[in-house]
């Protein structure tokens, strides 16, 4: 197994590129809209397995839909499997 000191660093990395990415999407949709595009965006926020989403039109809506029912199986699937592991 991993030491703790490297799973500390593992996930202070994780976001750390987390935060840069978010910045990077900001930075784009704010350059495209000074552009005069029209500027679509959404968001996702999973407290446990509920998710909370909101968007700019409804097809961003359909899209974050989608990916919470896709992070709530893989959370589930994830807490099985370690449920099956820890007997």
């Amino acid at each position: 197994m991993a030491d703790a000191s490297f799973m500390f660093f593992l996930g202070f990395a994780l976001i750390i590129i987390g935060l840069i990415i978010s910045l990077i999407a900001a930075l784009m949709m704010v350059l495209g809209g000074l552009r005069g595009r029209r500027v679509r965006g959404g968001g996702l926020i999973m407290i446990g397995p509920i998710p909370i989403i909101f968007g700019t039109d409804r097809e961003a809506a359909k899209i974050l839909i989608i990916l919470s029912t896709v992070l709530i199986i893989a959370a589930l699937i994830f807490v099985v499997v370690l449920g099956l592991l820890g007997r």
